[in-house]
């Protein structure tokens, strides 16, 4: 049988908005609001290069990633066509006002997912490395 958690209340998630939900494990989920209403909870990480979807724009029953505009739908956590790739989606019911979310999936959907990191990539030089590589990857900083 499920486990629901209660995580906010429908009028805490703003129209064409979000609230992120923190787990113990993982990235956070991310419920979205509709104009029509309707709730979607995906996990808060785009499937291009890992950007917080819910800082994005909420339109129709998609989000656009504020990092490159790759919509993703809302409801499967698909990227939209010509864009591939999908986010996790998580369970969520409403109850007398109140967003509920899968409590097993909290723990365990999803929970391998980090964000990308940001900044320069530096270049290691493996074993003991050529004055020639060290001397490449010291002018790249």
């Amino acid at each position: 049988m499920t486990r629901w958690i209660s995580v906010c209340s429908v009028d805490d998630i703003p129209a064409l908005g979000s609230r992120r939900v923190a787990r113990a494990h993982g990235l956070d989920v991310a419920v979205f609001k509709a104009a029509d209403q309707r709730l979607f909870a995906l996990l808060d990480r785009c499937p291009h290069k890992g950007g917080p979807l819910s800082q994005g724009i909420v339109f129709g029953h998609s989000v656009a990633c504020p990092l490159h505009n790759w919509n993703i739908a809302l409801d499967s956590g698909q990227a939209c066509a010509p864009d591939q790739g999908q986010t996790p989606r998580f369970a969520l019911k409403v109850e007398h006002g109140l967003v509920f979310l899968d409590a097993h999936e909290l723990d365990t959907l999803a929970t391998e997912a980090t964000r990308p990191l940001a900044g320069p990539a530096r270049r290691v030089c493996p074993g003991p490395a050529s004055a020639a590589c060290q001397a490449q990857a010291l002018s790249a900083d």
